[in-house]
């Protein structure tokens, strides 16, 4: 057996038994990743028994390949392990302090571009800073601005927008408290898991993503009655207002939204088809 494939063989045997689901795929992006190998040169190449990558000494490979193999055996994602991840087109950085940017949050912004052209657009709970940034990239608003509670997330959304070239403000402020003005569109994806669904979560998210991001109190809804409370006072005249949920909350959020005077509710479906989007208007 080859040396690659042989390398591959005993990443995946160590990950399957850590209950990995996705052993052999695991275990191939983290060869991948050391040594920037595409999926045709693995195959042209892993039967061979002597294999040098370039740049790597064979048992520096072997080394960081192992090391890097036991982190995802204890659950770190590979997001974390590599350092990036990919979000509508776009690579951002991340680390444990904050979210890893999904696919169903790829939902959301598609929605906000529909109606950003020429509008001053704000997003709260910003992390990795993927939902300003996309939006700043990927359409033509007048500007764009984000905050986060946290200091560490903030420098790692500061970071991303430099390295992708985004115009956006960051401002570090418990929701609204640190921020004046007013916006035509507020977006934000808060924390919205039940505090006692937290511990039943899989352990690539309970123990290594940022729980102040994840926990949206007992029933998961606290933050959206905070935000739809004061967005009131920091949105223009029929400003717009649009809300990540979780797949269980769309009537909750809508009601939430109704209660604080905001019209033409709606609730939009993810790529899964699950209720994933609230939005909302002001008069």
């Amino acid at each position: 057996m080859g040396f690659l494939r042989d390398l591959v063989n005993k990443g995946t045997e160590i990950l399957k038994n850590a209950d990995d689901e996705d052993a052999k795929l695991d275990a191939f992006l983290i060869l991948q990743y050391i040594t920037g190998m595409n999926r045709t040169s693995y195959y042209l190449h892993c039967d061979e028994e002597e294999f040098v990558s370039k740049g790597y000494e064979k048992e520096f490979l072997i080394t960081e390949y192992y090391k890097l193999i036991e982190r995802r055996a204890s659950h770190v994602p590979l997001a974390y392990i590599f350092g990036y991840q990919d979000f509508c087109g776009l690579t951002f950085k991340v680390n444990e302090n904050v979210l890893i940017p999904e696919q169903d949050t790829e939902s959301l912004v598609e929605e906000v571009l529909k109606v950003v052209d020429g509008k001053s657009v704000f997003d709260l709970c910003t992390g990795s800073g993927c939902i300003a940034i996309s939006i700043a990239k990927l359409g033509k608003p007048s500007s764009v601005s984000a905050s986060d509670i946290s200091t560490k997330a903030l420098a790692i959304a500061r970071e991303n927008a430099d390295r992708l070239g985004a115009a956006v403000t960051f401002y570090e402020s418990d929701l609204f408290s640190s921020i004046e003005g007013k916006f035509d569109v507020i977006v934000s994806n808060p924390p919205y898991i039940k505090t006692d669904v937290i511990k039943g979560l899989a352990p690539e998210v309970r123990d290594h993503e940022p729980l102040l991001a994840l926990d949206g109190d007992a029933d998961g809804l606290s933050f959206y009655r905070k935000i739809s409370k004061e967005a009131k006072e920091h949105l223009n005249k029929k400003g717009r207002i649009y809300y990540e949920i979780g797949y269980d909350e769309g009537a909750q959020v809508s009601e939430i939204l109704a209660d604080n005077g905001f019209q033409d509710i709606k609730v939009m479906q993810d790529l899964a088809g699950l209720d994933r989007i609230v939005a909302g208007r002001m008069l």
